[in-house]
């Protein structure tokens, strides 16, 4: 019989990931205390001084407007293979 693995939410993460980096209690206190493993609130204290330096290097704009210059690429993109499809099958229907 397999166990699932247990998911936790982003903000319950980051509740224990910020008082980690507190350093007013042990991870081990925390983790007794979230009844979470030690080694996940390492791992996600990790995580959050890894992308901290994202979240303040980059607005919360640009991300949108990548997002939309990449929707469009995408789109021309489809618009040109479906020409193309639509072509070779108009051509192939004189080769039968």
């Amino acid at each position: 019989m397999t166990r699932k693995r247990k998911q936790y939410p982003a903000g319950f993460k980051a509740q224990i990931a910020v008082a980690a980096l507190k350093e007013d209690k042990t991870v081990n206190e925390l983790a007794s205390q979230f009844g979470v493993h030690p080694t996940l609130i390492h791992a996600w204290k990790k995580q959050l001084l890894a992308s901290a330096e994202d979240l303040f290097s980059q607005g919360r704009k640009i991300p949108a407007r990548d997002h939309e210059a990449l929707q469009a690429q995408l789109f021309e993109e489809i618009g040109r293979l479906k020409m193309e499809l639509d072509w070779m099958k108009k051509k192939s229907t004189g080769l039968s």
